[in-house]
């Protein structure tokens, strides 16, 4: 399950459901879509968050025994940050479905720091893209080259 295939397809589902949600819409069709394409999103998120675990145990343990290299000091602070913010815009937008249905006050408050976590989260995802710019540049190149011969 953990291969790099697969890395790759839940990385490329993640960015197409997140482009997704940031569509702008209106009216209850638009939200059901929003709903639907957000708990997409939140889906691959997660699944992306299960395949990386070992990775984050490992750098989590590595940190706080402050024997973490700089190189990774930077991907692992936005990787904790993407956590937080990606799991406080998934509880709001979850928290605030009723509400807005409702269209209490209630869900606006929940709406605007749902929508407030998202475009910082959409921030320390660029961020993240920036930083995996060698990764992405090396499986590039490698479907570009022909198949190596055995």
């Amino acid at each position: 399950m953990n291969t790099r295939r697969t890395k790759i397809i839940v990385d490329i589902f993640m960015m197409v459901f997140l482009i997704l949600s940031f569509i702008r819409w209106d009216g209850t069709r638009g939200a059901i879509y929003h709903i639907v394409v957000g708990s997409l999103c939140a889906f691959f998120f997660t699944f992306h968050v299960v395949i990386h675990r070992k990775w984050l145990k490992a750098t989590t343990k590595s940190f706080f025994s402050g024997k973490l290299n700089k190189a990774l000091w930077g991907r692992y602070i936005i990787n904790v940050l993407l956590l937080i913010v990606w799991n406080v815009s998934i509880i709001t937008g979850f928290i605030a479905i009723a509400p807005f249905f409702a269209e209490g006050e209630a869900g606006q408050l929940w709406g605007r720091l749902h929508g407030i976590t998202a475009r910082v989260g959409l921030g320390l995802v660029i961020l993240h893209i920036i930083q995996h710019i060698p990764q992405i540049k090396s499986y590039m190149s490698r479907l570009s080259s022909p198949p190596r011969k055995q």
